[in-house]
């Protein structure tokens, strides 16, 4: 299982950025997708879920402003993130969870510039 992580770049606090997770030689609809995030020097974060059936738990500090959601037929996850602000800044890494095993992606970098 493969998962590709992109869409991280530069933004301006208060922008917004969608990620992009896409999973290959798994299909994912059967597993928990999630995205995680990291900043250097800390705990890698747990930010948002996607279970099987397409029910969504968020971080409660990120609820509100962050979406995650998926297309069934991409294979492939999305984050999207609103009301970006400096704490927002990391790695963000998406994440499969099934019964199979557990897999992650490599990462796309968020910088977010007050």
């Amino acid at each position: 299982v493969q998962l590709q992580a992109s869409g991280g770049g530069l933004v301006q606090a208060g922008g917004s950025l969608r990620l992009s997770c896409a999973a290959s030689g798994r299909r994912f609809s059967g597993n928990y997708m999630a995205w995680y995030r990291q900043v250097p020097g800390e705990q890698r974060e747990w930010v948002a879920r996607m279970t099987p059936g397409g029910d969504t738990q968020y971080a409660d500090s990120l609820k509100g402003r962050f979406t995650i959601s998926r297309d069934i037929a991409k294979n492939t996850v999305y984050l999207r993130m609103n009301s970006l602000k400096s704490e927002d800044t990391g790695v963000y890494y998406c994440n499969l969870n099934g019964p199979r095993g557990v897999y992650w992606g490599q990462g796309t970098l968020v910088t977010v510039s007050s």
